[in-house]
Parts: structure tokens; C-alpha cells; sequence
């Protein structure tokens, strides 16, 4: 090594790199600190001192004129790179980064073309798989930390990373990221004459000794003719979960909350653990007792001293909780991984820390609301009356609109019409740059959802702007309701397909009759809404007519919808042009079965088709001389919804039955599944009363079975008889 430079190579996320750091940093005492990183962060390094900084954190970098382009660098409390920029902050050191700047970096990995495979090799984890650990960091302790001190252990591992390199072929992202190193690492030995510390991750470690640098013409000549991009830089939250190797991080841990414990743990590593995971079973109601958690200690010493290790690592502590503390149980396993091996912790960031003026606004927001930031999953349940909890549900609702899906509807019947809504909350890191990405639609949520729907709106059709205008009510954005309900009318007007017309009923109607749960005037959702329905009716015949089984099933639903949406109205003049046009789809010719079925149904449940009628419809339907599978349409249309239509109209009842029975083999084992799909929708209580009432059909007025004129052989059923009865259970 340089007498001037000292390479420290680490490995990302390992407490025993960072505790190494750490001292190496004390024993040094640099002038400079370089770490591997864009030089980007720069500008945002010394926010690292803020005292609201908390880890995990991540820099961000993300392409000016394209936010979605972005890379994060995330940082926990025992990353060996936070380690060294908070050492350089309380002695008062500059801290830079050297990588491959973000502006190259970053419009490489759009295009594809820069492979950074070698970033996903762990050169570390390697060097213990071969020494039979199965834990790197356990192995760093054993084979560096416990055998060498000071600087003594960075030696160690450039000596062992040259051996590593030897003969391998390193991808050209890899090389270009090096030579950008060295470019910034020459740039800073001209410039400081103290000592600098330079901490990277171990495989880059032996290109960086400035005795084996290649000359400097040939770094250049592997970054020249890069192209770049205009590209910002600040911190973002990160959370536990997203350190985990499980969540795709390239550079990812298996156990992150582990990590932190060795990390922080000031004695007694294994004894604090076992308490911790006591006290989460206990949590649970499970009986932990203190000698249980002593027993799981010394079993956890001793198992490491049969596989001849100094100390207990994390297969040697888990091994013994799930013996001790478990009963032998692997289930515990699962939470324990969730809560303590992994964990929910999310960082915060300074206020005064870089944001685009959206999320800034969020954040105005979420203190505002009293909304806290959680890597946790919770519902949230919401009673609209009340102001604070309406202007949670118009925050969430607009952040879907922008793509930001802090919080998702948890019950969506529940939150459909009614004065209470249900949401389930997790913030995740990657929803910063989804702020980001929709900072281009304004400055506030409001002003940037408004542009969003306007923009949706231009192109969208009958049924999505119905939809949109839902959305845009439960937002409580009333420049945007304004320009969609004026688009609807517009587009409704010129629509000629009813289906299209159809599908947005219900969503208006829901509109107009919930309005005013959300304080919006929704008059103008009224006149829109009424000439929709006026020319629903109108074109429903029509449109009901020569449909496949695929259009006729899309058609049925599409009535249902349209009828419940009705059904929300109390408008009986619209009730009555709808009605009429099912009454003609009811009785008019070449109307697939399981339309006009469905049509009778609804007629029947309005009242204006008694059973009587129904019946006849039924029995027509039904006959031997209609089409079987045609039948089974109509049949299935008809019936669709409550059973208690067959269990207490024994008269329909009678005319499904005869025609189930009456149906031929060959053919019933085609109608079959259409049965079973028909029938399956019923609750089991309601198909156990269906059963009932048809053993009734069969029974005569006094009570008895009826049985059909055939030939019985009496001696052959004796004969019978005692065995079933032995297989029933029963005596002869």
C-alpha cells in the first residue's frame, strides 16, 4: 500500500467490515475519507451529521428529464460505508465518493449495456463457503477479525481478493466503475497531502492500490465517449425488509436484523438475542420461562464448540431457540425470521433534506393528518363524518391517482356507498421515486391528480370516465370532476355501443346517490347519469341480440350492474324505462338463455312478472323440445343470485326437477357443469333447503314415498339387505 492510501476493503452490510472500519479509521486518523459511491452524494453528504438522520437511509440519484431511471444506496446503522461517512463527520473530515458517476451510471443500466454481474458476486461470502461456513459474516470474525488487528486485517483481505482475481474475467461495467475510482482517487492525492482512507468493497480493493495502477490514458480510454444525463441526488427512507436478499436487493443480506444486533449488541451477543426472542414469544402468548432462555444460551455455546467455533453464530442461536425455547417447533421459526432476523424498521431523513416540492407536500400532509411512515403493515379504518379521517381517505385516493400506492383499500365492499373505509398502509423506498416520477404533474398532490385525471380523461371512453368519476369524487377534486363529467356527456352522447353504456351506470350511480358522504354536489352527475340510462334502454334490445356464450355472460353481468345502480336511485322514472326494456329482452326471440333469463329474474324480483308467469317462462324454457344447453343458459341467468326462490316456490322447484330428470344421459353429462356452476354460487344451508323441498316433490299426501309401476325381485333384495345394512351400521 501507499504510505499516503490505505485501501480498506469491506463487505456492503457486514458489522464485522463496519467495526473494522471503525477502528481502522481510529488507528489512521485520515485527512480525507473516499467511499464507494456516485460522486453525486457529495452535495448531500454532510446531512449524514443532521441529528434527525436515522438508518437504514439510502442515497438516491435519479435522471433529471426521467425519475423512473434512479438508483439507490442504501446504508444501515452497521454498513461499513455509513460507518466511515459518520467517522468523517465527528472528526471533522471531508467525505467523498468514487464510483462511476451516476450521470453515466445510470443511462448505462437503461440501455443494457453495462453488465455489473461481478456487483452480485460476494467475493466474501465465497471465501467462507470454502472455509465451510455458511454464515460470512461468522467467517469474517473467526478467519480476520479473531486472527488479525488494525489495519492488519485489510491487509489480510487484499491479499486474499488478489488471489480471487487472479484469472477472472471482469465485466466491462466492473472495469469502467474502476476506472472511475482511480480517476477520482488520483484526483484527490494530487489535492491532499494528508492520508486517505479509501473504503470500497473488497473486490475492487486490489485495482485501487496506487502502486498497481494502470496509467491513466488507459482509465480514460474506458470511460470516454460515455454518455450522460442531468441527474439530482438526495436521501430517502429505507427500510429492514429491503436490505434482505429476499426483497431482490443485489447487494442484500440474508438477516438483517441480526446484523444490526451484532452490530449494536455491547456484550453478551447470544444472551441478548435469546431475551429478545423470549420476549416476542411471550408477546405472543407463548410460555417463555427464564430457564428456558438460560438452557437455549449454554446449548448455543455448546454447539459452537462442537463444530469448532469460537463463538455461536446465528445457525448455532436459532438452532438452540428452536429446540429450548420451541419444544422442537419450526413454526415460531416464521415469526421470529419476520420480526427479529429481518424486522420493520424505516428510517427518517432530515427535513431540510432534498425533495421535489411534491413531496414535500406529502410530508406538509402526513404531519397534517397526524399519517406516520411505517415499513409495518396496518389498516387504517376510517369514519368519513369526520374531518381528519375524510381528508386521510382524499390523500390515499389521490396518491393512487399519481401511482403512489401508500395505502390500498382494504374491504372494497366496505368502501363502496359507505360512511366508513378501510386502508392498508406500508410505505416502501421505491414510492419516492414514484413521488418523484409524478412530480412532472404539478407541485401538490391536488394540483398533480387534477392533471393526472385531465389527462386520462382526454382518450377514455364511456365506461372508464364512469369510472373516473368515482375516483375523481372520492378524491374531492373538483376541477377534475368538472372536466370528465363535461367529457362523459360529451362522449355519451356520440357512443353507440350500449354495452359501453351500460358499464357506467353503476359507477355514476354510486356517485349520485354517495355524494353526499364526501360533502360534493353531484347535480350534474344526475342529468349526465339520466341520459345514459334513457339510451340504455333504448339500445338494449338490440344489443342483447345473436350473442356467443362469452358475450351473452358479459352482457348478464352488465345487466346486474346496471341494476343495482338503478337500485341506488330514487328516480322511478328511470326505474320504469329500464324495466321496459327488460321486459322486451324477457320475451324477444333468439335473446341467448342465460340473458333472457336473467332478464325474467329481475322482472320477477321487481314485481312485475309473478311466479305464476315465471313459471309458464320456466316450463317453456324447459321443455323436452328446446335446445338442452340453451336451457341450461337460462336457466342459470334465472336462478343466479338468492336460492330462496327455489326453496319457497315449490312451484318453480317442480319444474327445474321434472326437466333435470327428464333431461337424456348423453346430454346431462353436458348440461352437468353448467348445473354444478349454477348451483355452487348457493350458500350450503340454501342447497340443503333446496334438497330438502325436492324430497318433498316425491313424497304422496300421506307421507310415503312414491314409487314408480316396475318389477321388483323381492328374494334378491333379501339377500341384500343384511350386508348393507352391516356397511350402513345398522342390525338386520
Amino acid at each position: 500500500m501507499s504510505s499516503s492510501t490505505h485501501i480498506l476493503g469491506i463487505r456492503h452490510h457486514g458489522p464485522g467490515s463496519a467495526r473494522a472500519v471503525r477502528a481502522a479509521l481510529d488507528e489512521l486518523d485520515p485527512a480525507l475519507v473516499l467511499i464507494e459511491g456516485p460522486p453525486e452524494l457529495d452535495s448531500v453528504a454532510p446531512l449524514v451529521a443532521a441529528a434527525d438522520m436515522r438508518p437504514p437511509v439510502a442515497g438516491l440519484t435519479y435522471a433529471v428529464d426521467n425519475p423512473a431511471t434512479a438508483a439507490f444506496y442504501p446504508m444501515a446503522v452497521f454498513s461499513p460505508e455509513w460507518v466511515a461517512l459518520r467517522w468523517a463527520v465527528e472528526h471533522d473530515r471531508p467525505a467523498r465518493f468514487l464510483d462511476l458517476p451516476a450521470a453515466n451510471a445510470l443511462v448505462l443500466g437503461a440501455d443494457g449495456t453495462d453488465d455489473r454481474g461481478a456487483d452480485r458476486f460476494d467475493p466474501i461470502a465465497t471465501l467462507a463457503e470454502a472455509a465451510g461456513y455458511d454464515d460470512a459474516e461468522r467467517w469474517w470474525e473467526d478467519a480476520i477479525e479473531l486472527r488479525y488487528h488494525g489495519l492488519d486485517v485489510f491487509a489480510a483481505v487484499l491479499e486474499a481478493m488478489r488471489t480471487l482475481r487472479e484469472g477472472q474475467d471482469v465485466d466491462l461495467g466492473t472495469r469502467r466503475r474502476e476506472a472511475a475510482m482511480r480517476r477520482v482517487l488520483r484526483a484527490a492525492r494530487r489535492g491532499e497531502p494528508g492520508t486517505i482512507a479509501v473504503v470500497c468493497g473488497a473486490w475492487h480493493a486490489p485495482v485501487l492500490v496506487p502502486a498497481d495502477f494502470p496509467t491513466a490514458t488507459s482509465d480514460t480510454t474506458l470511460l470516454k465517449g460515455l454518455r450522460a444525463t442531468k441527474v439530482a441526488a438526495t436521501w430517502v427512507p429505507w427500510t429492514s425488509s429491503r436490505l434482505a436478499r429476499a426483497s431482490g436487493y443485489g447487494a442484500g443480506i440474508d438477516s438483517p436484523g441480526w446484523y444490526h444486533h451484532l452490530f449494536t449488541a455491547p456484550d453478551e451477543v447470544v444472551t441478548r438475542w435469546l431475551v429478545r426472542v423470549a420476549r416476542l414469544l411471550r408477546g405472543q402468548r407463548h410460555d417463555v420461562s427464564s430457564a428456558a432462555v438460560i438452557e437455549a444460551v449454554r446449548l448455543a455455546h455448546a454447539l459452537a464448540g462442537l463444530r469448532g467455533r469460537p463463538l455461536p453464530g446465528l445457525a448455532e442461536v436459532m438452532e438452540s431457540a428452536q429446540a429450548v425455547l420451541f419444544g422442537g417447533s419450526p413454526v415460531p421459526m416464521t415469526l421470529v425470521a419476520r420480526k427479529l432476523l429481518v424486522g420493520d424498521i424505516l428510517g427518517r431523513v432530515p427535513a431540510d433534506t432534498p425533495m421535489v416540492p411534491l413531496a414535500r407536500d406529502l410530508a406538509a400532509a402526513r404531519k397534517r393528518l397526524r399519517l406516520r411512515q411505517s415499513a409495518a403493515e396496518q389498516t387504517l379504518d376510517l369514519d368519513l363524518r369526520t374531518e381528519s379521517h375524510l381528508g386521510r381517505s382524499k390523500l390515499f385516493h389521490r396518491l393512487l391517482l399519481l401511482d403512489v400506492p401508500w395505502g390500498r383499500p382494504a374491504e372494497v365492499v366496505r368502501t363502496r356507498g359507505t360512511f366508513r373505509e378501510a386502508w392498508t398502509i406500508e410505505w416502501r423506498p421505491e414510492l419516492e421515486v414514484a413521488l418523484i416520477e409524478a412530480s412532472g404533474h404539478g407541485t401538490t398532490i391536488e394540483q398533480a391528480a387534477t392533471s393526472v385525471v385531465g389527462q386520462r380523461a382526454a382518450d377514455a371512453d364511456v365506461a372508464v370516465l364512469a369510472e373516473l368519476v368515482e375516483t375523481t369524487l372520492v378524491a374531492d377534486l373538483p376541477a377534475a370532476l368538472a372536466t370528465v363529467l363535461s367529457a362523459l356527456d360529451e362522449r355519451a352522447a356520440r357512443q353507440h355501443d350500449t354495452t359501453r353504456l351500460m358499464a357506467a351506470v353503476e359507477p355514476m350511480a354510486r356517485v349520485r346517490r354517495y355524494g353526499n358522504v364526501r360533502r360534493a354536489d353531484t347535480e350534474l352527475v344526475q342529468r349526465v347519469l339520466a341520459g345514459v340510462v334513457t339510451r340504455v334502454a333504448v339500445g338494449l334490445p338490440a344489443a342483447c341480440a345473436a350473442l356467443d356464450d362469452d358475450a351473452a355472460a358479459a352482457v348478464r353481468e352488465l345487466l346486474d350492474g346496471v341494476q343495482r345502480g338503478i337500485a341506488l336511485l330514487d328516480q322511478p322514472e328511470l326505474r320504469t324505462e329500464w324495466q321496459r326494456a327488460l321486459g322486451v329482452v324477457a320475451e324477444q326471440p333468439g335473446v341467448h338463455g342465460l340473458v333472457s333469463g336473467r332478464a325474467t329474474r329481475l322482472l320477477l324480483d321487481a314485481g312485475l312478472v309473478d311466479v305464476t308467469e315465471a313459471g309458464r317462462r320456466l316450463s317453456l324454457r324447459l321443455s323436452s323440445a328446446a335446445d338442452a344447453v340453451q336451457a341450461a343458459g337460462w336457466l342459470d341467468g334465472f336462478l343466479s343470485g338468492e336460492a330462496a326462490l327455489l326453496v319457497h316456490e315449490p312451484e318453480l322447484l317442480a319444474v327445474v326437477d321434472r326437466w333435470a330428470t327428464g333431461v337424456a344421459g348423453e346430454v346431462f353429462d353436458h348440461l352437468l357443469p353448467l348445473l354444478r356452476r349454477t348451483f355452487a354460487d348457493f350458500a350450503p344451508a340454501e342447497r340443503r333447503g333446496i334438497g330438502v323441498q325436492v324430497g318433498r316433490l316425491d313424497r304422496g299426501a300421506g307421507g310415503t314415498v312414491a314409487t314408480a309401476d316396475v318389477d321388483i325381485d323381492h328374494d334378491r333384495a333379501a339377500r341384500v339387505l343384511p350386508r348393507l345394512l352391516e356397511i350402513l351400521g345398522g342390525t338386520s
